[in-house]
């Protein structure tokens, strides 16, 4: 009966509650009534930062419903309509109450909660009252249920009729001075540190690792606000002063749970099994997951088509559907989505983008930003090593998402300091450093930056002598950053160290530094003379040695990639065909690799007929097995792979043809020489 949702499948204040069916079993409803209360009953033993009055009251009166169901499951004999439709009401009530209570004590949720105080009121106001309107409904003497508890029930009726439920004064006080503070943001003014003090104190944040699960709800939630503007200021200013708290407030405390967050950044998608992320409808992916009344997740295209059609049973459970509501998974979505940038899977979502702070962000987020930005560039020039550590780790959080954020890190001068970090002896900062910078060189200013202060050698100086495998992985990645700019791709190829840097990361790197640097190399090579430079480093023996010993599908697509781009031009192909690398070509095209692998395959036997003549076409034609994996290309490849499978094949079949012609020549001169011999 009671609706399993994990608390982070809806959106925050709000309560997807379900009334039992008409038919349900008054035995049934009356358990899990007092389940639903046990249930409630036990956020009692949670900490309440607010709303404590309020959570007390409630707790009161759930106790007395959960005496009056347990002596209805025992001592009712008879389930009159009235009582039936009283104990509905109350279910449905209940669930809400349930609802509210997990939001009150959601992890990173108690700011947010304080400034909804008067909302949350109002709304316990209401859900009290429907437990008294609920209560009237039936008459309680004619249930024969104990005296005592008679009495305590129609107490309860009566008290929760004249609830009024105010909040709490000291939360009031608290808001005022929330908002107090804000409009000092705004206006361009530090508020005092120990009024800040005072209102973390007051909710209990009394770490960075409170303050930074406040950051992490708040962009979530951020995340989801479509048109509400007033909705979407105010919780875009309580990000960036939780932001700026913990940047600040927080300074001099010790990072001691990086990986925590890295699980947040995406790790923790690599313990999941993907199979998960499917539709049991359509079987896959779901781009918009949704949860239903019978607790099963759906894709929202497919479940929306199966309600058309007429069905009313969930498809995996066969259970009737209560309901036709649905709960956005936002969890599994978010799962989703980073799956599948990971592994470069396209996401085609028809719905319009939500708002989210990238694109647009409140005027106090943005001046509590900037005063935090300033805080962290002074910090990074004149702190403790261990203060330059922790400021560099804010702003690899700070721009993980957000362009604002990366912009005014850039203006109030924070990539100098960062790139002096580089040669830190302390592998955390180095990390830390490399790691923002990669995030601030995904805007078009800090790549500028990073350059014009002379950054470029020291982000090679990491990739080559990194101190910890994560820092090398790291600088491949932001030299692919780089490679998109095409004046920098030849400044990075005339190094002499960066491609053998890269190469090397390539051979002894881990898979996701494998991954990035082919990315880099790959982006390198749109300059034709980094061509030259990568093959004087040995780049071909290095790809076709990881080809031979690579299990991994992408890894061996990638490496393909590099090949078939250094195969078009006439000194690749040489080089190819001297590491005597065509018949491992030929076997990979007619062995079960990945399309992607395959279409790279096609790709560099082309580059190489015609780059090397008629005696590789040769070779290739007189393969056998070969043109059935070229025609699985032509029909089941993307329109180039196809476009230049069917190239390829053409070219065969002409250089059959040619030589069946010659062959014939030469029967008949021969014929008329010499007759036919017997």
């Amino acid at each position: 009966m009671i609706r399993k949702f994990d608390t982070n499948d809806r959106r925050i204040l709000k309560f997807p509650a379900v009334r039992p069916c008409e038919s349900v079993s008054p035995t049934i409803l009356v358990t899990s009534l007092v389940d639903l209360c046990q249930s409630i009953s036990n956020f009692r033993y949670k900490t309440f930062p607010t709303q404590k009055k309020i959570s007390r009251e409630i707790f009161r009166k759930i106790d007395i419903l959960f005496i009056f169901f347990l002596e209805i499951r025992e001592n009712c004999q008879k389930f009159p309509n009235s009582l039936i439709l009283c104990l509905s009401e109350l279910h449905f009530t209940l669930q809400k109450i349930q609802f509210l209570l997990q939001d009150f004590t959601r992890e990173g949720s108690r700011l947010y909660i304080l400034m909804k105080s008067q909302i949350i009121s109002n709304q316990f106001r209401v859900l009290i009252r429907s437990i008294a309107d609920s209560l009237d409904i039936v008459q309680l003497k004619s249930l024969g249920i104990n005296s005592e508890v008679k009495e305590l029930v129609e107490l309860l009726s009566n008290q929760s009729r004249k609830s009024k439920l105010e909040t709490d004064p000291s939360d009031e006080w608290a808001i005022e001075r929330v908002m107090f503070m804000l409009r000092q943001f705004e206006n361009r003014l530090e508020p005092e540190r120990v009024s800040i003090k005072w209102v973390l104190d007051y909710l209990g944040i009394k770490c960075w690792i409170d303050c930074n699960s406040e950051v992490m709800f708040l962009e979530n939630e951020l995340s989801s606000i479509e048109d509400d503007e007033i909705e979407f200021s105010l919780m875009s200013d309580l990000l960036g002063f939780m932001c700026y708290c913990r940047g600040v407030i927080f300074d001099n405390e010790q990072i001691i749970r990086q990986n925590e967050t890295r699980l947040v950044d995406g790790g923790l998608i690599r313990v999941l099994n993907p199979e998960d992320f499917r539709c049991p409808i359509s079987l896959e992916l779901m781009m918009d997951p949704v949860t239903i009344s019978t607790g099963q997740t759906y894709d929202r295209v497919s479940i929306l088509k199966w309600l058309n059609a007429g069905h009313l049973l969930c498809p995996k459970t066969g259970e009737k559907l209560s309901s036709s509501e649905f709960v956005p998974n936002s969890a599994l979505k978010k799962l989703i989505h980073g799956f599948c940038e990971e592994n470069g899977v396209s996401m085609s979502i028809t719905k319009p983008e939500k708002k989210n702070p990238n694109v647009k962000c409140s005027l106090g987020y943005k001046e509590s930003i900037r005063m935090l930005a300033q805080f962290l560039a002074g910090r990074l020039s004149y702190g403790t090593d261990e203060q330059k550590n922790k400021a560099a780790y804010e702003i690899r959080l700070l721009t993980k998402s957000s362009v604002f954020n990366r912009v005014t890190l850039i203006e109030f001068g924070n990539v100098a300091p960062l790139l002096d970090l580089l040669t830190s002896n302390n592998a955390n900062t180095q990390e830390n450093a490399i790691a923002a910078l990669l995030k601030l060189a995904k805007h078009r200013k800090g790549l500028k930056a990073i350059i014009e202060e002379g950054g470029l050698m020291l982000v090679i100086l990491v990739l080559r002598h990194g101190l910890k495998p994560e820092s090398k992985q790291i600088a491949a990645a932001t030299i692919f950053y780089f490679s998109s700019v095409e004046k920098y791709r030849k400044l990075i190829g005339s190094t002499r160290e960066a491609i053998p840097g890269l190469l090397e990361l390539v051979t002894d790197g881990t898979i996701t530094g494998k991954k990035n640097a082919m990315a880099a190399i790959y982006g390198l090579l749109l300059y034709d003379d980094n061509h030259r430079v990568a093959l004087e480093s040995d780049i071909v023996p290095t790809l076709l040695n990881l080809i031979s010993t690579v299990q991994r599908s992408d890894i061996l697509a990638d490496a393909l990639s590099i090949l078939a781009a250094l195969a078009d031009k006439t000194e690749g192909s040489t080089a190819i065909l001297k590491a005597s690398a065509l018949n491992t070509m030929l076997g990979l095209v007619k062995s079960s690799i990945s399309r992607a692998g395959k279409e790279s395959c096609v790709s560099i036997l082309l580059s190489l007929c015609r780059n090397g003549g008629a005696r590789v076409i040769s070779d290739v034609a007189r393969e056998a097995g070969i043109m059935p994996p070229l025609y699985s290309v032509v029909t089941d490849g993307g329109c180039h792979g196809s476009k230049k499978a069917r190239t390829l094949i053409g070219m065969l079949q002409q250089h059959r043809e040619s030589s069946s012609s010659n062959f014939g020549s030469y029967a008949a001169v021969r014929k008329e020489r010499f007759g036919n011999l017997v």
